[in-house]
C-alpha cells in the first residue's frame, strides 16, 4: 500500500529535536526521531521546503528503452511517480512506497519513437533492413540484446539519419509534452518537459545531458545528437529558444563513462577553454548528476587517494568489457578543482556545478529501493540471474557462474531540491540557483550555509537567521580578510532507511597554482567526537547481518548538525566546500537478490553500501576575484 507524500514545514523541524539547549558543536547531534507534519496539499515556506524528484527517465519512446522491453508509457511513467502500480515487461508490478514531489520524462531525442515504429509493423520504417524481427522478437534477453546491437552499429554508420522519420518524432514529441503537461498539478506534483540529449565524443564517449524546460513552452523538436554532437551547439540551440522565451537547462550524467572528455579543458573542436565558453556552459548547464545506476561521478580512488569512501559506485571500466576508463576529466569533485583553478588563473569557471542525482531508468520508473530493485534495462535485467547477481543455472562457455554487465550497476539516485511550493516555477528556480542536493537513493536531506555571521546551532529560527546572515547551497560567499567564515551542515536520515553514520565537508582549493582537496568529518553519531589529528570519526560499530539483512539496532542518529569552521582556512584561496552525509551500513541489491533466492552473496561484489548524500558546494571568493 502506498503511503502519502508529506511536506515538511520546516526543514527537519526545529521544535522537534529536543534537548537542543545542550547541544554544542562539540557533541551536535540529536537522536529523536524525524517528525513529519500532517500530509497537506501545498504549502509555501518562504524558509522552503525539500522536495524530492527523478530527472532521468526513459518511456518507450527511447530506442533502448523499448528493444530491451520498457513498455511503459509517459502517461503510465507519471501515474508510476504519482503513486500508481505499473506492470514491468517481465510481468511484476512496480510501484513505490512514497510518491515523488517532481518526475520528468527524458526520452532520448536520437530516434526518438523509431523504435517502437519499427515494431508496430504497419509504416515504412518497419519495413526498413535495420527493422527485421523487430515485430517478432519475444522475451529472450539474447535476441534484444543483438537487435539493439544491430541497430546502433546501424545509427552510428554514418546512415542513421534515412530513419529518422520526422514524424514519427513529432508524434513521439508531441505525447511527451501533453503527458507533462496533463500531470503536472501545482503544490501537489510538478513535471517537467524534458528529454535526454545523447551527445557523444569520437569514439562513442559519454557527453549526455538531460535537457529540462521550465515551464509548458516547449519548442517544436527536440534538439538530438543527429544535429550534432557538439555540446555547444545544443547550448547555442538552448540560447536561440531562451531569446523565443523557451527556457531550460542541461544536466550532463555518466560524466564517469566519458573518458575524460565531459570536463575537459579544452572543447569539442580542441580548442582552449575562455571566459565566453565558460558563460555559455554555466548559463545552460548549472547542475550536474553526481550519481546514478551506471556508477557514482563524484570521484574516484585514483584521484582522491586520501579519501577513504572515494569508490562508492565507481565503475571501474567499460561496461561489459576490461577496458579501463579515464578518470581525469570524468569526475565532479576533479571538475569543481579544475573550475576553481581556472578561476584563479584565468578569471572563469566553466565547472561551477550543482548536483543532482537520478536514475536512467529505461523501465519508466524509478529503479526501486535497494530491498525491491527492479533493475534498469526493461527484460535484460529483470531478475537475479539477468543481472548477475544469482548464479547461473548452466556455467557461462567460460566457467563463470555469473552474468557480469549488470552486476555493479547501483540503485541509485534521486534529486533534492530547496523550494518554495512544489510548482514548476518554484523547483526550476532552486535548479537555477542550484539550492540542490542528491541522494544515492534514499530521501536523505541536508542544509548547508555559510557566512560570517552565522547563527549558533540551538537558536530558534535557525534556518530563517541562516538565510538572512549567510549564503546557502549553490551561492557564493566572498571572504573577508579579517574574518572566518563558519559553516552550518545540517542532516536528516530517510524514515525509511539505516540512520546516519557521520557528516562530512569536502573542501578543495588553490593553494601556489595547485589544487588541493581535503576531507572533514564534522560530527559523528552515537557520542562518537571527531578525532583531530586525523578529523575522522571513530567506528560506531553499526553491522549488517548477511543472513537477513537486519541491521544495528540503537547505532546511528536521526540527524546530524553542526556549525564548523576551517582550522585551515584562507581568505586569499579560491576554494568551495560540499557537505556529504553517509548512513549505517545496509544490503546491496543483490545480497537482498541473494537472500531471496537462497544463495550466498555474489563474493566479488559489494555484499553492503554506506547510501549517501551530496550538496551542493558553496563557493569562497577571495576578495581580489
Amino acid at each position: 500500500m502506498r503511503t502519502p507524500k508529506f511536506l515538511f514545514l520546516l526543514p527537519f523541524l526545529l521544535q522537534a529535536c529536543s534537548d537542543s539547549s545542550n547541544q554544542t558543536s562539540d557533541n551536535p547531534i540529536s537522536t529523536d526521531p524525524v517528525v513529519m507534519t500532517e500530509p497537506i496539499e501545498s504549502d509555501f515556506n518562504v524558509n522552503r521546503n525539500a522536495y524530492f524528484g527523478e530527472l532521468h527517465v526513459h518511456s518507450m519512446y527511447s530506442y533502448d528503452a523499448f528493444i530491451l522491453g520498457g513498455i511503459a508509457s509517459p502517461d503510465e511513467a507519471y501515474q508510476f511517480a504519482k503513486g500508481n502500480a505499473i506492470t514491468h515487461a517481465a510481468g511484476f508490478e512496480m510501484q513505490l512506497d512514497q510518491s515523488f514531489d517532481f518526475y520528468a520524462v527524458t526520452d532520448h531525442a536520437y530516434f526518438l519513437g523509431v523504435m517502437r515504429e519499427m515494431a508496430l509493423g504497419d509504416s515504412a520504417l518497419s519495413q526498413h533492413p535495420v527493422a527485421e524481427g523487430i515485430d517478432q522478437i519475444g522475451d529472450d534477453p539474447g535476441p534484444r540484446r543483438q537487435i539493439f546491437f544491430n541497430f546502433t552499429d546501424f545509427a552510428n554508420s554514418g546512415n542513421g539519419s534515412e530513419i529518422m522519420d520526422e514524424e514519427v518524432v513529432t508524434n513521439a514529441w508531441n505525447d511527451i509534452v501533453e503527458s507533462a503537461n496533463r500531470h503536472n498539478d501545482p503544490g501537489n506534483f510538478t513535471t517537467f518537459v524534458a528529454y535526454e540529449y545523447t551527445g557523444t565524443g569520437p569514439n562513442r564517449e559519454m557527453l549526455h545531458r538531460n535537457v529540462i524546460f521550465r515551464d509548458s513552452n516547449a519548442p517544436d523538436l527536440p534538439f538530438s545528437r543527429l544535429d550534432s554532437d557538439d555540446p555547444a551547439d545544443l547550448w547555442n540551440w538552448m540560447d536561440n529558444n531562451r531569446s523565443m522565451g523557451i527556457e531550460s537547462l542541461a544536466i550532463p550524467h555518466n560524466s564517469n563513462y566519458s573518458e575524460g572528455l565531459m570536463f575537459d579543458l579544452v572543447d569539442y573542436n580542441g580548442n582552449p577553454l575562455d571566459s565566453a565558453y565558460a558563460d555559455q556552459r554555466m548559463r545552460n548547464e548549472p547542475l550536474v548528476e553526481i550519481t546514478q545506476v551506471k556508477g557514482t561521478s563524484e570521484t574516484h580512488p585514483a584521484l582522491s587517494p586520501n579519501d577513504e569512501w572515494a569508490n562508492f559506485g565507481v565503475l571501474y571500466t567499460r561496461i561489459g568489457t576490461d577496458v579501463l576508463i579515464q578518470p581525469e576529466g570524468a569526475y565532479v569533485r576533479d571538475a569543481l578543482l579544475n573550475g576553481i583553478r581556472l578561476q584563479e588563473e584565468q578569471g572563469f569557471n566553466p565547472f561551477k556545478y550543482g548536483i543532482s542525482g537520478s536514475s536512467d531508468t529505461h523501465n519508466g520508473t524509478a529503479v526501486g529501493n535497494e530491498d525491491d530493485f527492479y533493475g534498469v534495462s526493461g527484460l535484460l535485467d529483470s531478475n537475479g540471474q539477468r543481472r548477475g547477481s544469482v548464479p547461473l543455472d548452466t556455467p557461462n562457455p567460460d566457467g563463470s557462474l555469473y552474468f557480469d554487465r549488470y552486476a555493479r550497476f547501483g540503485a541509485s539516485g534521486m534529486t533534492g531540491v530547496w523550494a518554495e511550493e512544489n510548482t514548476r516555477e518554484a523547483i526550476y528556480d532552486a535548479f537555477r540557483r542550484k539550492e540542490t542536493f542528491g541522494t544515492s537513493g534514499p530521501r536523505l536531506k541536508v542544509r548547508f550555509f555559510a557566512g560570517h555571521d552565522l547563527p549558533e546551532i540551538d537558536e530558534s529560527e535557525l534556518v530563517a537567521k541562516a538565510y538572512e546572515t549567510g549564503v546557502t547551497m549553490g551561492g557564493d560567499l566572498m571572504a573577508e580578510s579579517d574574518s572566518v567564515p563558519s559553516f552550518i551542515a545540517w542532516a536528516a536520515k530517510d524514515p525509511n532507511s539505516a540512520p546516519l553514520q557521520r557528516l562530512q565537508i569536502i573542501k578543495g582549493w588553490v593553494e601556489g597554482g595547485e589544487m588541493q582537496e581535503q576531507l572533514y568529518d564534522i560530527a559523528c553519531s552515537d557520542g562518537i567526537a571527531v578525532d583531530p589529528t586525523t578529523n575522522r570519526c571513530g567506528n560506531n560499530g553499526a553491522t549488517v547481518n548477511l543472513e537477513d539483512c537486519s541491521i544495528s539496532s540503537n547505532l546511528g542518529a536521526s540527524e546530524l548538525r553542526v556549525k564548523w569552521t576551517d582550522p585551515n582556512y584562507d581568505p586569499t584561496h579560491n576554494a568551495f566546500y560540499y557537505v556529504r552525509a553517509l548512513e549505517n551500513p545496509s544490503c546491496r541489491w543483490s545480497t537482498w537478490d541473494a537472500i531471496r533466492a537462497g544463495v550466498d552473496p555474489r563474493p566479488d561484489v559489494p555484499s553492503t553500501i554506506q547510501e549517501r548524500l551530496w550538496s551542493s558546494p558553496i563557493w569562497i571568493i577571495p576578495q581580489s576575484n
